[in-house]
């Protein structure tokens, strides 16, 4: 059976409420041997959260099976000092392999923002003209993802992708993603699967974060209309999806006939 990766906000769960059908489906991949890695750009909870909170909705999963950002942004950044412009919940993904550090840093470190009060502190013109000031002094700039709005239940919000943005001209620095739709960050989530890019299907509600830049690496790329779906970036997709699907709810029987059609029975 295929290997999945499924991203999680906009496809198993919108602002703490369930998909519908997101849990039975994530039960009947397991029941058929699919093997699962849950891949998100959620820079706002931790592993340890994001697991019990998905696990509070109904959907079976272990922590261990979760890929975040902030963890492959821990590999990537070992060893160095990092000031951080994150979610205080999401710093602990990173403790024991990076420094977190307020000053003389090497690196600046943008997470996302969310619907709290602490994102007025994390983004305020006091911590944003601060990690100017390392930037100008040569450290690098990476952020976990450059997303320019994300979707809640209320409708789409603004997000990061703005602050790395006008730190990249305030400094005239390039950031670097190590989150979708980066390369690096689908490589991990293939090596703790143990599996290649052409047997592994990704399915995601962002066109250009979750499907074209799987595609790009050779994943099968499925689309649901769910979270940030939209029908104008559908439209202009280059490539087009594999697969478009109403929802992950849809997903098992869709991956039963595709089986069912590559073996020719």
């Amino acid at each position: 059976m295929a290997p999945v990766l499924l991203d999680i906000d906009g496809v198993l769960q919108l602002s703490g409420h369930a998909i519908p059908g997101a849990p039975e489906a994530v039960a009947a991949l397991r029941r058929d041997g699919h093997r699962l890695r849950f891949v998100t750009n959620n820079t706002i909870r931790s592993r340890a959260r994001l697991a019990a909170d998905l696990r509070g909705l109904g959907v079976d999963v272990a922590e261990e099976e979760i890929e975040t950002t902030a963890l492959v942004a821990a590999q990537v950044l070992e060893g160095l000092r990092v000031l951080p412009l994150t979610m205080a919940a999401v710093r602990s993904d990173l403790v024991g392999r990076v420094e977190l550090v307020d000053e003389r840093a090497d690196v600046v470190l943008v997470g996302g923002a969310d619907e709290t009060e602490e994102a007025r502190d994390v983004f305020s013109w006091e911590r944003l003209d601060r990690a100017f000031g390392e930037l100008d002094r040569g450290a690098r700039l990476v952020c976990l993802h450059r997303n320019r709005w994300w979707q809640t239940a209320a409708g789409p919000r603004l997000d990061s992708g703005a602050v790395v943005a006008g730190l990249e001209y305030a400094a005239g620095v390039r950031a670097e993603v190590v989150g979708k739709p980066s390369a690096a960050y689908f490589e991990a989530a293939l090596a703790e699967l143990g599996a290649a890019p052409g047997e592994t299907v990704m399915v995601g509600d962002d066109m250009e974060a979750d499907i074209n830049a799987a595609q790009r690496l050779g994943l099968h790329g499925v689309l649901v209309r769910t979270g940030k779906f939209r029908a104008s970036a559908l439209a202009a997709a280059s490539p087009a999806p594999d697969a478009v699907l109403d929802s992950v709810a849809e997903l098992p029987a869709y991956l039963a006939a595709r089986a069912s059609a590559e073996s020719g029975s």
